[in-house]
């Protein structure tokens, strides 16, 4: 057992409340705070381990900007592909029929704006339930000869399933096995 000497310290006010909410918050004692605090300043050391500190903030700041870029791809083609399907197969309106259309689309309008706010509110993404419909799929690989099959009739561009396939390996077996998806 290691014996210890007291030492008195003057403290600002401020700096022993945070000394005081740290130790609080790590459930350590102030003493074991202070020491540690003096110890890293005195040992030489300190640099590199900020230095690796930093490095380790950094390299998950870019794999979260990676996440991001791959959703921001992902929604980006799926919006794409929604808008070119859509006038693809919607048919142009009569003038009589445009006024009827234009109150039924601000109806619609509305409620998608209101569904999309409760979501929104709840905190759940479309993002979140693919991966946790991901995650329930089996850990058997995609065969090569059913992606190119699948890729010679799609309804998704080859991108958006490239990112989606890249983000989780069963993200594309998930795309082809959806019900009404178009795509089986």
């Amino acid at each position: 057992m290691t014996t210890r000497t007291r030492m008195n310290v003057y403290l600002d006010p401020e700096l022993l409340k945070q000394v005081e909410m740290l130790a609080l918050r790590r459930q350590v004692s102030k003493s074991a705070i202070v020491e540690a605090a003096v110890a890293s300043f005195l040992s030489g050391d300190a640099g590199d381990r900020l230095e690796a500190a930093m490095s380790r903030r950094l390299d998950k700041l870019g794999r979260q900007i990676d996440t991001l870029d791959l959703d921001l791809a992902v929604l980006g083609e799926t919006i794409a592909q929604f808008i070119h399907f859509w006038m693809a197969i919607t048919p142009p309106l009569t003038g009589a029929a445009q006024s009827a259309a234009r109150a039924k689309g601000a109806e619609r309008f509305e409620g998608f704006m209101q569904t999309l706010g409760r979501r929104l509110a709840t905190g759940d993404r479309f993002l979140k339930e693919l991966s946790r419909d991901l995650d329930s799929l089996p850990d058997d690989p995609l065969p090569d000869e059913s992606e190119s099959a699948a890729m010679a009739g799609f309804l998704i561009s080859p991108i958006l399933f490239t990112a989606v396939r890249r983000r989780s390996p069963h993200a594309a077996r998930y795309l082809l096995n959806r019900p009404n998806s178009g795509l089986s």
